[in-house]
């Protein structure tokens, strides 16, 4: 079904998604936020990041605007102001060989302002893994005996100064950031879900909506704010109902809107929930956080990968895990690999 696209929301809508009064009298709404997107999509080395920021709002906030209430504590792109956060599409922050700096201030503020500070790589990944997730150390031999301390690359100084001024910004703007959250996907488990759902872009979009769940579980039970949860489109797909519906088996996924560049679905307690679906999600800035994050994490799983590799094969250079850099990796490690009875699947992914 075809609709009219809509504002994301005015005050009688959300009036009306809180009491299924059309007319909308009830008192003023904050409403939640979550923005999802992932890193390591297209690698066939390394994990596959999934991540969610919440943020709760006042309800004259739509997401387009968050930037501009933010705008005197945070920065949609790079700019020479110590006094703002640059919170962005994580492609915009960082390349191969450009350094992590960017995205680390920005995941480290943002688990700051949830009393989440890890001071190493083996604190960091329980502080955002959802719960019930594998973990990283367990899983991979790479893994097992790494540490290193955090911040990688900024300076703590200047960290600590950044966070306090995002801390009083959003404080002002009455805008709180309320999670940060991740799934990180090893080879042999993505290659086992592949092989279960038939392609990688149904996995994409099973465990970003399955995130997305745990996000919302994670919201206060009695809580009765509607939720917006924006998602970057998955590669061409446009319909995305029956991936709502597995993953909200209890509830009637009703379509909103089905095009090209935005899909729109509600679904939940009196259609609550609100998902949507958008080209280029990241010009969202609880998407953009999310991008971050899932980009920061999957760039720190690989350093312990490269060190691996690098002590068992001398004169090895690293890899990003990209396809054509990826075969000439594992061309390189392949006698090592199986000298170290490390099955491929463990390694490299199938998709």
């Amino acid at each position: 079904m075809k609709v009219e696209k809509a504002p994301y929301w005015t005050a009688a809508l959300m009036s009306s998604m809180l009491t299924g009064d059309p007319d909308g009298t009830t008192d003023e709404a904050m409403p939640y936020l979550i923005g999802t997107d992932e890193a390591g999509y297209g690698p066939n080395l390394g994990p596959l990041v999934i991540a969610a920021t919440v943020w709760q709002v006042p309800d004259d906030v739509p997401p387009v605007e968050l930037y501009q209430r933010l705008k005197k504590c945070v920065a949609a792109r790079v700019v020479k102001d110590e006094r703002r956060l640059t919170i962005a599409d994580s492609k915009a922050l960082y390349t191969a060989g450009q350094g992590l700096a960017s995205l680390e201030l920005g995941v480290l503020t943002a688990l700051s302002l949830l009393s989440r500070q890890p001071a190493c790589w083996r604190e960091l990944w329980p502080s955002v893994l959802a719960d019930g997730l594998e973990t990283l150390h367990e899983l991979a031999p790479w893994h097992v005996d790494f540490d290193q301390p955090l911040p990688v690359e900024v300076e703590p100084a200047g960290l600590a100064k950044l966070q306090d001024r995002v801390r009083t910004g959003l404080d002002c703007a009455g805008i709180r950031l309320v999670n940060v959250c991740a799934t990180a996907m090893l080879p042999h488990t993505f290659n086992e879900l592949v092989d279960k759902y038939g392609s990688k872009g149904e996995l994409l979009s099973l465990t970003t909506l399955k995130l997305a769940a745990h996000a919302i579980a994670n919201l206060p039970a009695d809580s009765t704010e509607p939720i917006i949860v924006t998602c970057d489109k998955h590669g061409g797909r446009g319909h995305y109902t029956g991936q709502l519906q597995h993953v909200f088996p209890d509830d009637l996924v009703r379509v909103d809107l089905e095009g090209r560049q935005e899909s729109i679905y509600r679904c939940g307690p009196g259609h609550r929930y609100e998902f949507r679906f958008i080209a280029k999600g990241e010009r969202m800035l609880p998407t953009a956080l999310a991008s971050m994050t899932a980009k920061y994490l999957r760039e720190l799983a690989m350093i312990p990968f490269n060190q691996f590799w690098q002590q068992h094969v001398p004169g090895l250079k690293a890899t990003a895990g990209y396809p054509g850099d990826a075969t000439r990796f594992w061309d390189e490690i392949r006698p090592m690999q199986q000298r170290l009875g490390i099955a491929d699947r463990v390694l490299w992914r199938c998709r």
